[in-house]
């Protein structure tokens, strides 16, 4: 018999408030293949999928508390955290370990190179200080400062769309400069 929305949502209430482990083997039972088969679907390999079902389903367990069935029914929870698991899981995988990295010192760069680096590196910082203000700003929000889009336009107060539409005329001059 298929579980209505309800009775997820009262497993989840009693998982966060009563830590009870029968709702918790009642939504590990439903969720946990499903979840393991939408990582597979979405590219990960059979062991990135297992490893990030039980971290999805260990998740749910510790922080049932914050499920708010206002804002999404269980299963796109659940789903949201696997999502985002396994982007986590696939940055950490590919950093490089320790033993990858290359040991002493590196060769010198070729003079040539290193003054056509230098070059274009004083070309770039004239291009963007040519920019007008609005756009350098961004620009320096985004590229320098490390800020998405979303928390520029959070600081900014201004919308989504006008960051976006002014970074890219901005790179668009930038790229027109460096040519």
């Amino acid at each position: 018999m298929e579980k209505t929305e309800a009775h997820w949502v009262a497993s989840m209430t009693s998982i966060a408030q009563h830590k009870d482990q029968k709702a918790f083997a009642e939504v590990f039972r439903h969720f946990a293949p499903r979840v393991k088969a939408f990582l597979i679907k979405s590219g990960a390999d059979y062991a990135l999928a297992e490893e990030c079902m039980q971290d999805v389903m260990a998740t749910l367990w510790h922080k049932a508390h914050l499920y708010d069935p206002s804002r999404a029914s269980v299963a796109t929870w659940i789903f949201t955290i696997a999502r985002n698991r396994k982007i986590d899981l696939l940055r950490r995988y590919a950093r490089p370990e320790p033993e990858d990295l290359p040991w002493g010192p590196e060769d010198a760069p070729d003079q040539v190179d290193a003054i056509a680096l230098q070059q274009e590196s004083t070309k770039l910082v004239d291009a963007v200080r040519k920019l007008p203000q609005k756009q350098r700003d961004l620009i320096e929000r985004a590229y320098f400062g490390d800020l998405t889009h979303n928390e520029i336009a959070a600081e900014t107060g201004l919308p989504l769309g006008t960051i976006k539409s002014r970074i890219r005329l901005a790179l668009e001059r930038l790229r027109h400069a460096m040519n």
